[in-house]
């Protein structure tokens, strides 16, 4: 069996300047653990997946308040809290995508797509032929694997 036995063929891809949420809306919305980021021509350029998005909300400082009946008393400076709702409303997907992605022939056997996944913890993983992406598998379609009757047969 091969990558291109198990790939998605109809890729959802991303421009880089598409904001953080509206990306993080497209996973959620697709069900999808990343999606690649394209330029104008379609070139491949990056990746953007739910750990670039949760490293990044993980540097935003959330304001901390205090609740007393109807109203919310702000503990921290409400400046400060209106300037980092700014920056996280203008973080593009330029801004927190990984540059280096690594890809697969479609050709590639399952222990290839096995290793790079592992080896580099990528998920989901661009197939790329003759330059142009034609796919993507991810670990969910790896798994799917794993439910088949036919298993040994599969692997072999």
């Amino acid at each position: 069996m091969k990558v291109r036995d198990i790939m998605t063929k109809a890729v959802i891809t991303v421009p880089p300047t598409m904001t953080v949420g509206e990306v993080a809306a497209l996973l959620r919305g697709h069900d999808l653990s990343g999606v690649p980021v394209v330029d104008e021509s379609g070139k491949l350029i990056g990746i953007v997946t739910e750990v670039d998005l949760i490293a990044r909300h993980a540097q935003i400082h959330m304001p901390r308040y205090l609740q007393i009946m109807e109203y919310q008393i702000y503990l921290d400076d409400p400046q400060r809290v209106k300037d980092e709702l700014e920056r996280i409303l203008g973080t593009t997907v330029a801004d927190i995508m990984s540059e280096k992605v690594y890809t697969i022939d479609p050709d590639a056997g399952l222990q290839e797509l096995a290793t790079v996944m592992v080896d580099h913890h990528a998920n989901p993983v661009p197939v790329v032929e003759d330059g142009r992406l034609v796919g993507i598998v991810s670990y969910h379609d790896v798994l799917q694997i794993l439910e088949r009757p036919d298993l040994d047969e599969v692997t072999a």
